[in-house]
């Protein structure tokens, strides 16, 4: 299944073992990039720690918030496909924590949020 061409449920680290094999999109603040640039980790609204793996080294430095499309490996590692760096320019910062709550609340009420958990790519 192609990442791009599927929806992509919007999960948090303790949603990634729900998600083996499955493409998604994953929101966090990078913490910590291999010197090799072919992994980095992201923490999540709740502080959790998401590990990143890549098919390409970064061509550029990485920082603050970044939107991660992949599949999740079979120990829990995002695949990653794509990234987006969410510029935080503007004077306003993301917050991860309010957008933690939302995907809780998006996924505890999918009858309420059909929309919710998919994005198209």
């Amino acid at each position: 299944m192609a990442v791009f061409e599927s929806q992509k449920a919007r999960i948090n680290s303790d949603m990634l073992s729900r998600y083996i094999s499955r493409p998604i999109c994953f929101v966090g603040r990078v913490e910590k990039v291999h010197p090799t640039g072919n992994s980095f980790s992201l923490s999540d609204g709740d502080g959790s720690a998401a590990s990143v793996e890549l098919n390409e080294p970064l061509d550029e430095e990485l920082s603050g918030v970044v939107e991660v499309l992949g599949m999740v490996s079979n120990k829990g590692t995002i695949m990653a496909s794509a990234y987006n760096i969410l510029r935080e320019d503007k004077g306003i910062p993301f917050d991860l924590e309010l957008y933690n709550e939302v995907l809780k609340v998006i996924h505890d009420f999918p009858q309420h949020y059909p929309f919710g958990i998919a994005t198209s790519g």
